[in-house]
């Protein structure tokens, strides 16, 4: 198992697969992109099947979200995907994508073994999809939802970011449509994560602007506490239901007490915790020969030093020095 000092059991691994991005929204990275990983520095398909193998195996992770940058841009995405749908115990598989590239991928993804997606998608508006992201891609993003759907890739999710005098207005129109197709809406505030390091606290949208903005058109009702669980949204039963809206509060209102989630990137590092500012190098022992019991021991060792909380409240608190497109969502 994979245990910290305060009791938690991390059970759900997050796996970047890339760095890269075929978009450059604003919160994430500048216009002119980054300084990609070069392909050494990168985990192969292999590689990075033997450690999920070994956490799902040996290590109890039991749900693995394939992120990013972008893992459509991942060539051998849907081998590793169905490789790590053969493992047993099976774990449960999902993906976070920007959603362009999905309308041609979701049939083979469903196919090798894929469960569902998460789709980023923070505007109904072309126009402010551009700005938003400096991508003409908006109409992508709709077929790749489409084609989610069509693949049995459900319940499809959305996430959204609002920036404040750019798409906050659009919270309410954001659900309505979500409603009208069976998607799962979470509206996740804006995190000290892009490579800019220009995130102002004071310019985000928090989760209470969020919840006053769609109140002004919807009925919403809590869902019990214990419904939560390890989830990071916050969730409300919307109208009556069926619908529900999530928010993702990580900034406002933290919930690292139940966190369960460990992370692996793209370059083989362990983070215990998205805000951290330490890893622990895998790659490294793996290509030196080190079997499964030494890489576990490496895991097991990098989780128990988890911290309490991400401390962003904290007047020490440093943004991590890797942005969010290496470090995975």
């Amino acid at each position: 198992m994979l245990l910290d000092t305060f009791g938690r059991r991390a059970v759900d691994l997050r796996v970047s697969l890339t760095d890269r991005c075929n978009l450059r929204c604003t919160y994430c990275m500048p216009e002119e992109g980054l300084q990609w990983l070069a392909k050494p520095e990168l985990l192969t398909d292999e590689e990075i099947v033997r450690l999920v193998t070994l956490a799902v195996r040996d290590l109890g992770v039991q749900e693995v979200r394939f992120t990013g940058g972008e893992p459509l841009l991942r060539p051998g995405l849907v081998g590793i995907v169905e490789a790590c749908a053969a493992l047993d115990p099976r774990p449960e598989l999902s993906l976070t994508t920007n959603g362009i590239g999905l309308a041609r991928t979701a049939a083979a993804l469903r196919s090798a073994g894929l469960d569902r997606v998460n789709v980023s998608l923070d505007t109904l508006d072309g126009s402010t999809f551009q700005t938003l992201t400096r991508r003409r891609r908006h109409h992508d993003v709709l077929a790749g939802l489409a084609a989610a759907e069509a693949a049995g890739l459900v319940p499809v999710k959305l996430n959204a970011v609002l920036m404040r005098g750019v798409n906050e207005h659009e919270a309410p129109d954001l659900l309505a449509w979500c409603l009208e197709r069976g998607y799962e809406l979470r509206f996740i505030e804006q995190m000290p994560l892009d490579a800019q390091h220009g995130w102002d606290r004071s310019a985000m949208i928090t989760a209470e602007e969020i919840l006053e903005r769609l109140s002004a058109r919807f009925t919403l009702t809590p869902e019990p506490s214990g419904r939560r669980g390890a989830a990071p949204a916050e969730r409300w039963v919307v109208d009556g239901g069926p619908g529900r809206v999530g928010v993702i509060a990580s900034v406002t209102r933290p919930f690292c007490r139940a966190c369960d989630r460990t992370r692996l990137t793209a370059d083989g590092q362990v983070r215990n915790c998205l805000f951290a500012t330490g890893e622990t190098d895998l790659r490294t022992a793996l290509r030196s020969g080190a079997d499964d019991a030494e890489l576990a021991a490496l895991w097991r060792a990098a989780m128990w030093g988890k911290k309490a909380g991400a401390g962003i409240d904290q007047p020490d608190f440093h943004q991590p020095v890797r942005p969010m497109s290496a470090i995975g969502g």
